[in-house]
């Protein structure tokens, strides 16, 4: 036997051991659980600064015009800055990259704590704006670790958690407004968060994750668990150009002592496949959802006063029930799920006929306890279809890409941000009940387009099986 061949039965015998040392399920659990307290920490820091940023931008001294485009900077940097740092996270590693993320996001709110002047606050928000996507990594990050049966799960569990930060949030950070110099407080507290997080994740036991994740029989290439017995609509176009865009070693750090132009090139090659696949039918469904739920929020307060003659102590109430029955929702995916055999798509179809009649409910509700009914269960029926989405997405797409996928998929939301606010404006102009009534329209489109798609991505399946 060769010297070469006996070192790498030494090595495959010494990961053997080491990873007969960990516990079973141990690790696993604990590193689900310490992303689903950084995702509660990160939105409760962030939900704590945004209702505050209008207040202090036009007490600054900026005109209604200038704090709305001081106001949109934010989203075009997060439109155009998702898809390239979720892929640059495939290409350099989730440890660096979310480090990376982490740390100027710090910065940017450190900046806003002394921000006393208009250019100082759009300067903060910038890297904010470019660095913000902790959360898209951490998905990415847990999609590498759960098995495809399990995946829904994690992702809802993650999702219940950051909506338990974004629920308390605000109530710290106005409590932290009523006294002097409190923006300020809230931005630091924020900031110091944001560092607290990647303290942690740079004392997390990498190299153990990269053993447990090679023990459990992970495929690099795809993600998915050899006993999972859910369709697979996965892109054979998208597998293959994934396998040549890099050699998939997202969880070393090695990569990152490529060359910048490497890391660009590498980046640019995983955005191209996921621009060239036959991806274009979820990524439709996503924005068309993402547009319609933020039309049924859009101008939810002002409707319920002219319809219902709600003071806004009680909207905000519902408002407070809905998110909270939101976040208790993602404990649900997980059974759910079961219920439907691991078939996310028909999965998502159900939920988004459910929520497409939820919204109609909604615009055209006689009383405001047809509003409070749909409600409780518009919560339940969007929570399930964003984690079904990205389901779907990383199962077209495979772990190897997840940082890409998951970015491209916030950018299509960034979008719907976009032009949401625009739609409800108009739709106003003719009646309260617009924006809904448009949502339902977007909703029925993205029913349409799910009837459509659904039985080829079957026949896909099939061929490939």
């Amino acid at each position: 036997m060769s010297p070469g061949c006996k070192r790498k039965g030494h090595r495959q015998l010494l990961m053997s051991w080491r990873l007969s040392q960990l516990p079973k399920g141990g690790l696993h659990l604990s590193i689900n659980c310490e992303w689903t307290i950084d995702s509660t920490r990160d939105l409760f820091g962030v939900s704590m600064i945004i209702p505050l940023l209008s207040h202090h931008v036009k007490a600054l001294g900026a005109s209604p015009t200038v704090a709305g485009i001081v106001g949109s900077t934010y989203g075009v940097l997060q439109l155009f800055s998702s898809t390239i740092v979720g892929s640059w996270s495939d290409v350099v590693g989730r440890r660096q990259s979310l480090l990376t993320c982490l740390l100027l996001s710090a910065l940017g709110y450190s900046l806003l704590g002394m921000s006393t002047t208009i250019a100082l606050f759009v300067l903060s928000r910038i890297p904010v704006g470019l660095f913000k996507h902790s959360l898209s990594i951490c998905r990415a990050l847990l999609s590498d670790l759960a098995s495809e049966a399990e995946r829904p799960l994690v992702m809802g569990h993650f999702n219940a958690a950051s909506s338990v930060g974004f629920i308390l949030g605000p109530m710290v950070g106005g409590y932290l407004t009523e006294h002097e110099g409190g923006f300020y407080t809230s931005a630091f507290v924020c900031a110091a968060i944001f560092l607290t997080n990647a303290g942690l994740v740079w004392m997390l036991p990498w190299r153990d994750i990269l053993l447990h994740c090679n023990g459990t029989g992970k495929s690099v290439s795809n993600g998915s668990s050899a006993n999972s017995h859910a369709p697979s609509h996965r892109d054979p176009t998208l597998e293959v150009q994934s396998k040549q865009a890099g050699d998939g070693r997202w969880w070393h750090d090695a990569s990152s002592l490529q060359p910048a132009w490497r890391q660009l090139s590498s980046v640019g090659s995983r955005i191209r496949m996921v621009a060239s696949s036959d991806m274009w039918d979820l990524f439709l469904v996503r924005l068309l959802m993402a547009v319609a739920i933020m039309l049924y929020y859009s101008n939810f307060s002002l409707a319920m006063e002219e319809r219902f003659s709600l003071k806004p102590k009680t909207t905000g109430y519902l408002i407070s029930y809905s998110s909270t029955l939101g976040a208790l929702a993602g404990f649900l995916v997980g059974p759910v799920t079961k219920l439907y055999g691991n078939n996310m798509a028909a999965l998502l179809l159900h939920s988004t006929l459910l929520t497409c009649l939820l919204i109609f409910i909604y615009a055209a509700a006689p009383s405001v306890w047809q509003v409070l009914l749909t409600s409780t269960f518009f919560a339940i029926s969007t929570t399930i279809g964003r984690t079904c989405i990205t389901d779907l997405e990383l199962q077209r797409g495979g772990v190897r890409a997840s940082g890409t996928l998951i970015g491209a998929g916030q950018s299509v939301t960034a979008v719907g941000r976009v032009l949401a606010p625009l739609l409800s404006g108009v739709t106003q102009e003719f009646s309260p009940c617009g924006p809904p009534s448009l949502g339902v329209l977007l909703a029925l489109a993205a029913v349409g387009v799910l009837l459509v798609r659904i039985p080829k991505w079957n026949k896909k399946s099939t061929k490939l099986e």
